[in-house]
Formats: structure tokens, C-alpha cells, sequence
């Protein structure tokens, strides 16, 4: 039997993510339970003050046990403007933010059912935009079969570790692995493709 990479369905997936999609069968499990503060909802970006973090606000987050295709998004508060408008103050310097941003402006301008329906939209527009194809899911959970590589859990770091690259604050920001794919993206464009097949392990 082939290894397996199990992933979580995370929201504007870390570098590290994506270098996963790169080394092997992958599946991205809704069947597994919602946890907290965890790049399911989460994504980190860099500004000009440094990291900032990005949270999809979700309904009943304290309530334990929840799969993580039952998540529903909270429209309560005006999170996706606020992740726009950051993601803009951000990135628009960056050599090709004019270039990706009307393609992920549009899922900022309506709302989703389910936090798994955001987050899987989102991986196969960013997938389209690094010429990969988006992995397969499951909405049952899947046990991690030996050999498989598990990186649903919360990681205390990356799975996977990229070559440095230039950053839009390099010159006030030390440089920040690790960060959501749109740092690559925006940064590198067609060069990001090459920065993720040229990933290691982290251990």
C-alpha cells in the first residue's frame, strides 16, 4: 500500500501544506473533529507590523467533538471583509498581487455554508493558480493506516521547510517561514510552483 499524507481542510493552508500535496497520495479528511486555534480556521500572513493572524469565525467553536464538515461559518461579525482588507494592506506591493487577487477577492464576497466548503473552494482556486491538482476528501474519518503520514494533529511546527525567498517587508521584517501559501504566491508567482518541489522535511 502506498503512504499517505492525511491532511487537515485548513484555511488559506500554510507552505508547508502545500508541500505536502508534492510528496505523495494525499487526502484531506472533513471527517475528523474541529480543533480549535488550529490552521483549520486560522492563517498567518505577514504585514508591515509582522505576523498576523487571520480566523475564519465559526459557529459553536467551544463545542467539542464536531467533524469538521458540520462547521458552519459565523456571518455575524464582518470577518471576510476584514481578512480582505488585510490581505490587501498587505500584499499589494508584492510583485504579483495584481496578478492573483481578483481570483481570491470573489470568495471574500459571498458567503459559504460550511467552513469545509470556504476552505476547499479556496484549495482549489490556489491549486489552479500553482498548476496542481486539489486533493481528494473524506467526509468519514480516516485512521491513520502504519506508514501514513499524519498531519491532522496541531503541529508545534512545519511539517516541510522551504528555501528562503524575498518578502514584501524584507527590509523592516526578518524573514518568516511557514506563513499561508498567498505569501508564496504573491511574492514568487510562477516561480512558487519550484520553491514547493524544492521542500524538505522538517525532521
Amino acid at each position: 500500500m502506498n503512504r499517505r499524507i492525511l491532511l487537515p481542510a485548513a484555511y488559506l493552508p500554510s507552505i508547508s501544506w502545500f508541500c505536502a500535496l508534492l510528496q505523495g497520495e494525499c487526502l484531506v479528511d472533513l471527517g475528523e473533529h474541529f480543533i480549535k486555534r488550529s490552521e483549520r480556521n486560522r492563517a498567518r500572513i505577514m504585514t508591515s507590523d509582522g505576523v498576523m493572524e487571520l480566523t475564519a469565525q465559526v459557529v459553536r467553536a467551544n463545542r467539542p467533538r464536531q467533524p469538521m464538515h458540520t462547521m458552519r461559518l459565523d456571518y455575524s461579525k464582518r470577518w471576510q471583509k476584514q481578512h480582505w482588507g488585510a490581505l490587501v494592506a498587505a500584499y499589494k506591493a508584492s510583485p504579483y498581487f495584481d496578478y492573483y487577487a481578483p481570483r481570491l477577492e470573489r470568495f471574500y464576497d459571498r458567503e459559504y455554508r460550511s467552513l469545509a466548503e470556504f476552505n476547499l473552494a479556496l484549495i482549489a482556486e490556489l491549486c489552479a493558480m500553482l498548476g496542481l491538482a486539489p486533493p481528494p476528501t473524506s467526509e468519514t474519518y480516516v485512521v491513520a493506516g502504519e506508514g501514513d503520514l499524519d498531519l491532522r494533529p496541531k503541529q508545534k511546527g512545519p511539517a516541510f521547510e522551504t528555501e528562503p525567498y524575498i518578502q514584501v517587508f524584507a527590509d523592516r521584517q526578518p524573514y518568516v517561514g511557514d506563513l499561508s501559501i498567498v505569501d508564496l504566491i504573491f511574492n514568487e508567482g510562477p516561480a512558487a510552483l519550484g520553491v514547493l518541489r524544492r521542500c524538505r522535511p522538517a525532521w
